[in-house]
């Protein structure tokens, strides 16, 4: 696994061993990334289950401005650090969230945080013909606060198997899909007809908690 493109491009990145981590690949993520273009430079970028960081660190590689990087496991989010101080990126630009990523949305709408690109590739869910995902990627969806994050140009990348059948909410438009092998890639952005606030229940369409805070130096969990 290694960056794409950007000034850290071909500088290689290490995930940790065993299956609890499911990297974004290479090829998808140099899909997405040329899909999303001049987007990345100077964008305020969000993961979401960071896992290795790699979306977050290769947006930095191309220009982005700053990322924040969920990622609920100590273990994971030390590997994020290394990975990061490897690529001799300037130290303001990353920030490492050991936190559940529930909680840690409605923490940053608290914090008045908005960006202009939300990745998310959380671990695949499960098939689920005739019967509604279970999914972290649907919960994502679902998820009343997660548009609140989103600046109103800003796009929503969700990563999700194609044995798992999304349904998306009203909050959400998509603009674009990316396939490859069993990797889908959706771009979706705030619906311009949306209607619940933060504090409602999106209603459903189908379609085929404190927060903890540490900077790339010190990765720990808070409570």
């Amino acid at each position: 696994m290694r960056i794409i493109g950007g000034t850290a491009a071909r500088r290689n990145l290490k995930a940790p061993k065993g299956l609890a981590v499911r990297p974004t690949p290479d090829l998808v993520r140099q899909a997405v990334f040329n899909s999303l273009g001049n987007r990345v430079a100077e964008a305020m970028v969000l993961e979401l289950f960071g896992g290795t960081g790699a979306l977050s660190l290769e947006s930095l590689s191309r220009g982005a401005k700053h990322a924040v990087c969920v990622e609920l496991s100590r273990r994971h989010a030390l590997g994020i650090r290394a990975n990061f101080q490897a690529l001799n990126l300037p130290d303001h630009t990353l920030s490492i969230w050991v936190k559940d990523v529930y909680s840690t949305v409605p923490a940053l709408i608290a914090k008045n945080e908005r960006y202009d690109l939300i990745f998310a590739d959380p671990p695949y869910g499960e098939k689920n013909v005739n019967q509604r995902s279970r999914s972290d990627a649907q919960k994502l969806l679902d998820d009343a606060f997660l548009p609140e994050l989103l600046k109103p140009e800003g796009l929503f990348v969700l990563g999700h198997a194609k044995r798992d059948q999304l349904q998306i909410t009203h909050a959400w438009e998509e603009v674009k899909c990316l396939r490859h092998g069993d990797s889908i890639m959706r771009f979706l952005r705030r619906s311009q007809s949306r209607q619940p606030s933060s504090s409602e229940t999106p209603l459903i369409h189908a379609v085929e908690p404190q927060q903890g805070r540490v900077n790339p130096g010190d990765v720990s969990t808070s409570e």
